[in-house]
């Protein structure tokens, strides 16, 4: 590295995510990874949420680490923090992040730190470095936003993962109910220690959706460096007697086909594997005979499971042993000590669920990692609140369930049979307006659908609803935009199960079940109620001619709520995602996703036949879409306000 990169402030994050809003001006903490990248260098910012009142450079950093030692991935570490201050405030803004970082780590660090000023009025933001060797602040007159965030930090870098189960059996006096957590936590400790266990082996593969034939080697603990040093990316010590596999570099499992993780990982990620082999009975004849504990007074036991699922970042020419020892196995450690905080409190009140997920939200270039008592259930309150919590600290819009269980990671093997599915399995075609042609308004101001869609048409999954079905396909095609955004999971209803629904709340009588009968936007509205729990707008034209006057409308719904829009009028229902409008000369389209398509899903038919495209009230040739003489309900789906 010359001296020029390596007093370089890099970002990879977006200057407006970095700058804190009016209402949240506290310290935010800048994430690098100085073991793997230039230590000026900044991937991301976590807000501070455990501030003191008085004093915004001294917050709670014993709860602060805790947070953030669940949600970081080892390889990453604080580099500084930002503060909406003046440079007065910089040794201050330098010294706090310190103080984080000791707290998270317990150990100093040895590369110089940032310190970020922001003015939220101007957007502007000056950076300070520390010298780590003097005791002096300097601005950083080398500022860098990086053009191709993503390429540059996987292309040099990979993640390194590790799934690990444990059944950890309590015996509690039932006298002494007390002694449960210092029982857990000693339970928990003797596990920490088998991790580090000379004995153990650690098998190490390839990526299971690589392309490529995998590859795997085999390392035992005792030929492993567990010492903390990881502070700079420097030769690590190794044992004199080393071998050939400890050399290794993280690249040998690495596929070569792709670098770039982000655009893929949420679909199918690709993570060297780590399995922890526990030798049951090497060196010792107690663990190879049965054993029998006499309890002299009554007690309970519990059996508490805890599966470890640790992701962590590391550079591809780091030795993958090193990876091992330096990142995975204090991975396991922190996590497990999370998970004995997070269980403590209720170990004998209920049974604790805890599992670790990870998430790479819009927004971010690094994965990050939340563990969730699933005994909570994902719609209840406390679960709620855990997530808001993650949003805030992650600076996420509070109106998107972006951390929810079924948004995660998804590591499945690639090339599959499932390979042409969609990750909740459906093989529907989505999102059918991608790259169709331009409507033919001048000047006008697109608005669209947010998110990803099902198509669903006539005759699908083999029922007969031509003529009469079209609803219900609209509705479909909504819902299945709450599923795949993670709103609901719920399966999109049939036919029946939306007729059901109309008679349980008293729309309808028991004799509509498995009728033909149309229905539509107020019953939709219903539905959606009844299902979802979604609020619905309804908008009322008395002929097809005034529906280019809703566009500015329905231009505003897209850019806000950003869902599908049904739109009915006569015996017909049509599925809307999105307008082009020019305000000043009233010029509109519409984007019509018409449910009255009878064929097989082929995408190229659909969009040459016109069930997928823009649609004028009137056409060029004076033919009208939208009927004249017919009144037309619009309903608009809202967003809902949740993680």
């Amino acid at each position: 590295m010359d001296a020029d990169e390596g007093r370089r402030v890099r970002l990879l994050c977006p200057k407006k995510s970095l700058l804190p809003s009016s209402s949240s001006p506290g310290i935010r903490w800048l994430i690098g990874s100085p073991l793997f990248l230039p230590p000026l260098t900044v991937v991301a910012s976590f807000r501070c949420l455990h501030a003191l009142p008085g004093d915004p450079f001294s917050p709670d950093f014993s709860k602060e680490a805790d947070d953030i030692r669940a949600l970081l991935l080892k390889g990453f570490d604080i580099v500084g923090a930002l503060y909406v201050g003046c440079e007065e405030d910089a040794q201050k803004v330098i010294e706090s992040s310190r103080r984080m970082r000791l707290s998270l780590f317990g150990e100093k660090e040895s590369y110089d730190m940032l310190a970020a000023l922001a003015n939220v009025k101007t957007g502007d933001i000056c950076f300070f470095v520390s010298d780590s060797s003097k005791p002096r602040i300097v601005e950083a007159s080398n500022v860098v936003y990086e053009d191709n965030p993503e390429n540059y930090l996987w292309e040099r870098g990979c993640l390194v993962r590790c799934e690990l189960a444990f059944k950890l059996p309590i015996f509690v006096p039932v006298n002494k109910k007390s002694d449960a957590e210092a029982n857990f936590s000693s339970l928990v400790d003797a596990t920490v220690a088998r991790l580090r266990d000379p004995s153990v082996v650690y098998l190490v593969e390839g990526p299971l959706n690589s392309e490529e034939a995998p590859h795997s080697i085999v390392l035992h603990g005792r030929e492993l460096d567990f010492s903390l040093q990881t502070s700079s990316h420097t030769p690590l010590r190794t044992n004199e007697k080393e071998s050939s596999e400890n050399t290794i570099a993280c690249s040998h499992f690495c596929s070569k086909k792709r670098s770039n993780f982000s655009s893929t990982a949420r679909e199918s990620a690709d993570a060297i594997r780590v399995t922890v082999l526990f030798n049951q009975s090497r060196n010792s004849l107690k663990m190879r005979v049965p054993i029998a504990e006499y309890l002299p007074e009554p007690a309970m036991i519990s059996v508490i499971s805890l599966k470890l699922d640790v992701l962590c970042y590391t550079s591809k020419d780091f030795p993958v042993a090193a990876a091992v020892s330096k990142l995975i196995i204090p991975g396991c450690v922190d996590q497990l000590d999370v998970m004995k905080k997070a269980a403590i409190p209720e170990l004998l009140s209920q049974h604790p669920q805890l599992s670790p997920y990870h998430f790479l939200p819009p927004g971010l270039f690094i994965p990050v990692t939340a563990v969730y008592e699933l005994s909570y259930g994902e719609t209840e309150e406390k679960q709620g609140e855990i997530r808001k919590s993650l949003h805030l600290r992650l600076g996420l819009p509070l109106d998107r369930p972006l951390l929810r269980i079924a948004n995660a990671l998804s590591f499945s093997v690639r090339g599959s049979r499932e390979s042409n599915l969609t990750k909740d399995g459906s093989s529907l075609l989505q999102d059918v307006h991608t790259g169709i042609p331009n409507s033919g308004v001048s000047g006008g101001i697109i608005s669209l659908i947010d998110g990803s869609y099902e198509y669903y048409h006539y005759l699908l999954d083999g029922i007969d609803d031509n003529g009469w079905g079209c609803a219900y396909r609209s509705l479909q095609t909504i819902i299945s935009w709450y599923r795949l955004q993670q709103y609901t999971s719920i399966d999109v209803p049939s036919h029946r199960k939306i007729q059901q629904a109309l008679v349980e709340i008293g729309d309808k009588d028991p004799s509509f079940i498995g009728s033909r009968e149309w229905i539509g936007a107020i019953e939709l509205s219903f539905v959606l109620d009844k299902l979802l729990g979604v609020s619905c707008k309804i908008i009322n034209v008395r002929s097809g001619e005034e529906l280019p006057e809703k566009c500015r409308e329905l231009a505003r719904h897209f850019e806000t709520q950003g869902t599908p829009v049904m739109i009915g009028g006569g015996v017909l229902a049509y599925t809307l995602l999105g307008v082009e409008y020019n305000e000043a000369s009233g010029d509109c389209a519409f984007l019509i996703l018409d449910p009255h398509y009878t064929g097989n899903d082929d995408l190229k038919k659909i969009v040459n036949g016109g069930w997928c495209g823009w649609k004028k009230a009137v056409d060029s040739k004076g033919r009208n879409f939208f009927l004249k003489d017919k009144f037309y309900n619009l309903l608009l789906p809202q967003r809902p306000n949740m993680v």
